[in-house]
This record gives C-alpha cells, sequence and structure tokens, in this order.
C-alpha cells in the first residue's frame, strides 16, 4: 500500500456515525430542555440555573415543615444547619425564640394566619441570591419574598422593599 492508497470508503460506516452523533446532540437538547424546566424555567444564563432549582427546593422543604408545624426542623433549613440544637448559641442574628414568633401559627407578627398551603409563584435573582416570591393559603397577592443564599445555602427575609412583581 501507498501513500497515494486511499481506503475504501464505508457507506455503513458513515451512516452510523451520523445517527451516532446527531442522536447525540438530539439526547444533549433534550436534557437541556428538560433541566431548565427542572429549575423552574429562569430566565438566566445556563450555569446559574442550579441555585434556581437548590432555591426552590430549599424554600418548598421549609414551608412544607412550617405547614407541619415542626418549626424545628423548619429553622434547621433556614439557617441551613440540621443539628442547630447541638449549639444554639450560634444561631447568629436569627433566634429560635424570635423564629417561632414568626413563623408560629399562633404568633401575632405572622400576617398570613396558620399556614396551610403555599406556591411558588416566581424566582429571580437579586444580587448574588435568589428572590422566591410564594402565595400562602390560596392567595392571589400580596406574596411572601424569601432570598436564598447559594453560597451558605440559608434563607432570609428579602430587604425591606423589595420583592418580585407578580402582575396585576
Amino acid at each position: 500500500m501507498t501513500l497515494l492508497d486511499a481506503p475504501k470508503f464505508d457507506e455503513a460506516r458513515e451512516k452510523r456515525r451520523k445517527v451516532y452523533f446527531s442522536s447525540t446532540v438530539a439526547c444533549l437538547l433534550v436534557l437541556f430542555v428538560v433541566w431548565w424546566f427542572v429549575a423552574g424555567r429562569p430566565v438566566d444564563w445556563p450555569w446559574n440555573w442550579n441555585n434556581y432549582l437548590f432555591g426552590r427546593s430549599t424554600v418548598n422543604k421549609f414551608l412544607t415543615s412550617v405547614e407541619k408545624n415542626d418549626l424545628q426542623t423548619a429553622y434547621g433549613i433556614w439557617i441551613h444547619d440540621k443539628n442547630w440544637q447541638q449549639h444554639p448559641t450560634q444561631s447568629g442574628a436569627y433566634p429560635f425564640s424570635r423564629f417561632q414568633q414568626d413563623w408560629s401559627s399562633t404568633s401575632p407578627d405572622n400576617e398570613y394566619g396558620v399556614i396551610q398551603s403555599h406556591q411558588i409563584a416566581l424566582a429571580g435573582r437579586y444580587g448574588n441570591g435568589i428572590l422566591v416570591a410564594i402565595l400562602m393559603n390560596g392567595r392571589k397577592s400580596k406574596a411572601l419574598n424569601l432570598e436564598y443564599d447559594p453560597k451558605t445555602s440559608t434563607l432570609d427575609f428579602a430587604p425591606p422593599g423589595v420583592e418580585l412583581y407578580l402582575g396585576p
């Protein structure tokens, strides 16, 4: 065989290669779209979609615990420390006693009353965090806005005057 002798063209092999390539591209595209839907259809760069996914999931777990009136678990989710009862003095600026006043079903500070249901209406970026708007107890207005910090995985109230616009 000399340098100028070309190998025989294999049509079946070329067709198989094209099918593999096109099916791989189609599969990656489907996975990309599914990831976008699971993350909540954020209007953001794809490398931020996991922040939306984890933020919505954390808020959902937190509010499910509040609905069950399991405030110890809810507080652990809020400060991202399951074992917070082992070291209650490290809870920072938002101690458990204040948390109970804000989130208890009998609390006078809770303007939503007993929290029985919730629906995550919208999530959007705010600074380095994710702002999540939640409609409580079937309300259609006056959403509760919580901020999820992706670096520390903690929750916090939205800053005063900052809320997501849900429309008319």
